[in-house]
């Protein structure tokens, strides 16, 4: 059955990478409360700055950064819609939606959402 996913790639201080798996972890009991199939935060462990594009690049990562990659997944892009609109009214999340809250620079993220075309 085709699925949605939204897809992540954000930028993330090394000293912050245990303030960013808190949220994560807390980010993800909400999705998956409100119907996320899945949640999943990675962190880079093999991602070379390549000459043209590549992760590190697309993020303008610095020396002190490392890469995040990350994707949650839903039935439908429908799901998806409902699920989001509630995960932005949950309580829960409240503080991490105040700017500067975020222990990474949010202007250098970027994400979009995708069609599953293969799963096996």
């Amino acid at each position: 059955m085709p699925r949605y996913v939204d897809g992540y790639v954000l930028p993330v201080p090394k000293r912050n990478v245990a303030a960013y798996r808190r949220i994560a972890r807390k980010a993800g009991r909400v999705w998956r409360d409100h119907g996320a199939l899945e949640y999943v935060e990675c962190v880079a462990d093999d991602v070379k700055p390549g000459k043209w594009t590549s992760f590190p690049r697309s993020v303008k990562l610095k020396r002190n950064e490392t890469v995040v990659f990350a994707y949650i997944v839903y039935r439908s892009r429908a799901q998806r819609d409902r699920v989001n609109a509630d995960v932005m009214k949950d309580p829960r999340l409240a503080g991490m939606m105040k700017p500067g809250a975020m222990p990474f620079d949010t202007r250098r993220m970027f994400w979009g959402g995708f069609r599953t075309i293969v799963s096996r």
